[in-house]
């Protein structure tokens, strides 16, 4: 049992991986996307929102589904369709099926999102110790790889359709080959009943404090870069390296936070990490030049990365089956993705990009004191079980 746990563990993490490298691919190679389609800003807007509203959608479907055939059922489907449609992405002729290729792409991996939250749920019950941070480092990984990838595939010359298509049909069968590593749930919670019982309260304020995190998360991704280069008059090169360097404060974060929270506990993290978020962002509106903003970016990162692996986490043990309640908490949590970026928007316009962004020191606030309406305790499914041995240690 041993050996299956750690492989259940090492293909979560992969899937994690992979699912940031897909979905990070995309999203680097949008410029190249625009270039040949000749797509304007605004309708690069509406793909971006096509694709968001697909996952939110299969999002919102998810917790029955996730209740009648658990996460490695859904993960051994999804995975594999999410490679495929990012392949379709990449050969889409003209914008309407490009529109339908984003959505498909959308919808597959909102449902792999949710599958693999579910999955490092599972996973880290069966340990009986935190493991949810460390899984989520691997979306980091998987997004700075895209980076690096699709910078390097700029470098040597290779277009969109070439790049996106590799890295979808080369994920293909590593995808398909991780379904065997899934664990199941046990089958007398994988059961219809559980997707029509009302979520207990706890739910709703875990996905409440991840609409904020993820808020925060889609502030910086889509408004740092413009913010840098036009309020503190960054070059486009520097101005570009702000969401990179927030995604290594997260990775950073998410390789430590596991043993942060056996330490501390999620309602104490939760609490440093929103005001963390809070008081470094307020650096970053106040910083006189590109150089302190970019550089408490970085500690942005390291305040807001454990915030979604802790909230997911705390979710999955909040009810007997934990796809249901982590699809739940998901959803929301994606919600504030969407609306986070276009809230900036109408606000710059009516004042300015600086004073939309001061949103971002409120969610920061807004965490904080969320995070005090959790119990103070660790939840029994993970802090009572024993941990499990490694097969040195079995062996012994």
């Amino acid at each position: 049992m041993t050996r299956e746990l750690r492989s259940a563990r090492y293909g979560a993490i992969l899937t994690f991986i992979l699912a940031g490298l897909l979905v990070g691919t995309m999203t680097v190679r949008i410029p190249a996307l625009t270039d040949k389609l000749d797509l304007s800003e605004a309708t690069v807007g509406t793909i971006l929102l096509v694709w968001g509203l697909g996952a939110l959608v299969t999002m919102q479907s998810m917790r029955r589904i996730m209740a009648r055939v658990g996460s490695r059922a859904v993960l051994r489907a999804g995975g594999p369709l999410t490679a495929l449609t990012l392949v379709g992405v990449a050969f889409a002729p003209d914008l309407p099926l490009l529109l339908v290729a984003v959505a498909l792409f959308g919808m597959a991996f909102g449902a792999v999102d949710v599958a693999m939250n579910a999955q490092g749920s599972a996973v880290e019950r069966a340990y009986g110790r935190p493991l949810m941070n460390g899984m989520h480092a691997g979306w980091c990984v998987g997004a700075i790889s895209a980076g690096a990838l699709g910078s390097l595939a700029i470098a040597v010359g290779l277009p969109f359709t070439a790049n996106v298509a590799l890295i979808g049909l080369v994920s293909l069968p590593v995808m398909v080959a991780l379904g065997r590593t899934y664990l199941p749930e046990p089958p007398e919670v994988v059961t219809a009943t559980a997707a029509r019982r009302r979520m207990p309260p706890i739910v709703f304020l875990l996905g409440a404090i991840m609409f904020f995190a993820f808020m925060v998360e889609g502030t910086v991704a889509d408004w740092n870069g413009l913010y840098m280069r036009d309020e503190l008059g960054a070059p486009e090169a520097v101005a570009a390296l702000g969401y990179p360097v927030f995604e290594v404060g997260m990775l950073i974060a998410r390789l430590t936070g596991d043993r942060l929270r056996t330490r501390f506990g999620v309602r104490g993290m939760l609490t440093v990490s929103g005001a963390a978020t809070a008081a470094f962002f307020a650096v970053v509106l106040m910083a006189p030049v590109a150089l302190v903003a970019l550089s408490a970016m970085f500690f942005v990162g390291l305040g807001v990365a454990t915030i979604s692996p802790l909230t997911m986490s705390l979710a999955g043990t909040a009810t007997d089956t934990p796809g249901p309640a982590i699809a739940q908490a998901g959803a929301m949590g994606y919600a504030g993705l969407l609306l986070g970026p276009v809230a900036i928007g109408f606000l710059s316009d009516a004042t300015s990009l600086r004073t939309a962004l001061g949103i971002a020191v409120v969610l920061g606030v807004l965490i904080a004191l969320a995070a005090r309406l959790l119990p103070r305790a660790e939840p029994a499914a993970i802090s009572t079980l024993p941990p499990v041995r490694e097969p040195a240690e079995a062996a012994a």
